[in-house]
């Protein structure tokens, strides 16, 4: 039975994955803060085990990876958003804890778990279509998805002498505690199951990038192309007001 380890398992993404590859017959090692949302998604399925620590703290990081032996394929779907409301008072602690908790604490996971990746194993980073284009108030959470971007990209470098493959997946807006606390129209929406689907496929045929909802990807980058930067920001900048 191979195994995966999924951060941010309670809810959204990180649970319709969950419980995917329980039900493929994988051994599923769901990580979140919530023990008590974990223990709900145990019982669903025998072949998913929990561990409740806070990705934020390296010392829990490194306590709770301790005990683990070989695994397959780890997924880093945890994270967070908040938005800067005023850029001319902007809001550095907002910033850093949005840094903090999708960047800095991927440095903690990947050190507490690369070294467990078997060989011909899978990491797998969660990032974010907002790599492509600059949106309004998104100043820390474009900054830490585009880092995790660079990281993950120099890690498919390092780690394929050591037979690791690395995978990055950029969805577009998927249904999620997050994404329900935004105020403004998220075109294409996807249900978390469906999400779940499209990366799940995407990791089975081996591909090093995952992108979705197709329709949102080539327009997020069509508008990337062709679509003068003044324009862009004329038009972020009326959704803004």
């Amino acid at each position: 039975m191979k195994t995966v380890l999924i951060t941010g398992a309670s809810s959204g993404l990180g649970k319709s994955l969950a419980l995917l590859y329980a039900e493929q017959g994988w051994r599923v090692i769901a990580c979140g803060r919530s023990e008590q949302r974990l223990a709900q998604l145990a019982q669903l399925n025998t072949n998913i085990e929990t561990l409740s620590f806070d990705i934020t703290s390296k010392a829990d990081v490194l306590k709770a990876a301790e005990p683990l032996t070989k695994i397959d394929m780890v997924v880093l779907n945890a994270g967070d958003c908040e938005y800067i409301d005023d850029a001319v008072q902007f809001d550095s602690d907002l910033f850093s804890r949005v840094i903090h908790t999708n960047l800095i604490a991927t440095g903690y996971l990947l050190e507490a778990l690369v070294s467990k990746i078997t060989k011909g194993g899978r990491l797998v980073f969660v990032s974010s279509s907002v790599v492509y284009l600059p949106f309004t108030r998104a100043q820390a959470y474009g900054a830490s998805k585009a880092g995790l971007d660079y990281l993950a990209a120099t890690m498919r470098l390092d780690l394929q002498p050591q037979g690791i493959h690395v995978s990055t997946v950029r969805p577009g807006f998927v249904k999620t505690p997050l994404t329900d606390k935004n105020d403004f129209s998220m075109p294409f929406l996807v249900e978390p199951d469906a999400a779940a689907k499209r990366v799940f496929s995407g990791l089975e045929k081996g591909k090093a990038t995952i992108e979705f909802p197709r329709r949102f990807i080539i327009i997020l980058k069509l508008v990337n192309i062709l679509l003068p930067k003044k324009w862009w920001n004329a038009l972020n900048n009326r959704n803004a007001s």
